[in-house]
């Protein structure tokens, strides 16, 4: 923690000063950017994983939070103008991190209250919406739960003024200007959303859910020029979910992420074993090095791809990362097969670019994917074989260091493998052999 505080010294010490600058010069409390301060030092310090997030995109979250209330309340505003909710929305969604969303809360709800000539009115109703709305939108998969979560806020906030007021209600437009407000809220977070996952390089469900849809136009083109990688991807897919379930993980981006992970494969399906014929191969007129090359292409190729295709950046991160850096084993003991003295093959020439998985679903997605493609190659596939590949494959793949910057335990890797075998035993499993039906032949008539 020293150290990361030392890396991050001068961060800490510019913001602040910033913080107090601004603070001073618009005449708010100087507690104020102590509770800002304290709340950076937290995420800094304690946060353990903060992959999900940028701590920029908080800062501007929190920005755009007092921004609004600053400028309401300065143009002679009712508080009640003010849309509580439509920040921790869109920080629930975008991060899928309660912790955050109340973090952002509890900053916008302290400093716009600041302003007010009633904090504590504003203070406990930015604060309770924002808590509320952040939950109730939380994993949210389709537009009406942003919806009905708005008019359960507006609600909530009507409630919640009743209380402040001890039940002493006066002037109905406050009411209704408050219930008015959640629901307003709802509809800008929907109209805004795309902006800020644009902005901010990230994906929530709602447009997970929407790449999901088979009519895409990339996943349409793997249906008519690459059927073997399209049904492969959605085993891997399916496979990638049920795994992400058991470790905690977020199930539905594995499973969309697996859907174009291999979409570099269109460019050359043929050369692709699961879009072949059994007894042609077009890796039979090349040579190792060649084919190796055409094999690893198709992650730059699904890049390429996914940039014209313009898909967010975590979903290209399957594309760089299923397979890691790891070997292109058949080639290479290949090339070693056809080695003459005076030449060298080098491991380093046959293995992938990389990265390796920096996440739980595209460490996931890297198993799944190799997993799937062993199991499919069995001759004889049985319950026991199958188990004996997930496990071998698992095990090779955590030697050889593939795992090595995600955050999977080895009690996940159990759970990992349980689910692998479970499913491909119920697609692979060997079929009973039917007598064929003897047909006489029709009477004339």
């Amino acid at each position: 923690m020293i150290k990361l505080f030392e890396k991050n010294k001068l961060r800490f010490i510019s913001f602040s000063i910033i913080a107090f600058l601004v603070c001073y010069i618009i005449q708010i409390n100087l507690i104020i950017p102590l509770l800002l301060v304290s709340l950076c030092a937290y995420l800094k310090l304690n946060r353990q994983n903060q992959k999900n997030y940028s701590f920029l995109n908080l800062v501007f979250l929190f920005l755009l939070s007092f921004a609004s209330g600053y400028f309401i309340l300065r143009q002679g505003l009712a508080i009640f103008y003010i849309p509580f909710s439509v920040i921790p929305m869109l920080a629930s969604l975008l991060f899928a991190d309660l912790e955050l969303a109340f973090l952002i809360s509890l900053a916008s709800s302290v400093s716009i209250a600041s302003l007010s000539n009633n904090p504590f009115q504003l203070g406990l109703l930015s604060l309770i919406s924002g808590i509320l709305s952040s939950l109730l939108v939380l994993g949210a998969r389709r537009r009406v739960t942003i919806m009905r979560s708005g008019i359960i806020i507006g609600l909530i906030q009507v409630v919640t003024l009743i209380f402040i007021d001890r039940f002493h209600i006066s002037s109905a437009d406050r009411y209704l200007i408050l219930f008015l407000n959640g629901a307003l809220s709802s509809i800008i977070v929907l109209g805004v959303l795309p902006v800020f996952e644009y902005l901010f390089r990230t994906v929530t469900n709602i447009s997970l859910l929407e790449l999901a849809d088979f009519n895409h136009p990339l996943l349409q083109r793997m249906i008519m020029e690459a059927p073997g990688t399209y049904h492969h991807s959605l085993v891997v897919g399916n496979m990638s979910e049920s795994a992400c379930r058991q470790v905690g993980a977020n199930a539905l981006l594995a499973r969309i992420g697996a859907y174009y992970h291999d979409i570099g494969k269109l460019e050359k399906a043929e050369y692709f074993s699961e879009n072949q014929a059994v007894s042609v191969s077009k890796h039979d007129a090349l040579s190792p090095s060649m084919s190796k090359l055409i094999i690893m292409n198709h992650v730059k190729e699904g890049v390429e791809l996914a940039k014209k295709y313009k898909l967010s950046p975590p979903l290209v991160d399957f594309i760089t990362q299923h397979h890691g850096n790891s070997l292109v084993y058949y080639f290479y003991r290949k090339a070693l097969e056809t080695l003459e003295e005076d030449q060298e093959v080098k491991e380093e020439g046959f293995r992938y670019p990389g990265p390796k998985p920096n996440t739980k679903e595209t460490a996931i997605v890297l198993l799944a994917d190799s997993v799937e493609a062993a199991t499919r190659a069995l001759r004889e596939p049985s319950p026991a074989r199958i188990e004996e590949v997930v496990h071998k494959v698992i095990n090779n793949k955590f030697i050889d260091g593939q795992l090595d910057e995600c955050d999977l335990t080895l009690k996940d890797l159990e759970k990992i493998s349980a689910v692998f075998i479970r499913i491909l035993s119920g697609i692979y499993h060997a079929r009973v052999n039917y007598p064929e039906e003897s047909r006489s032949e029709p009477h004339p008539s």
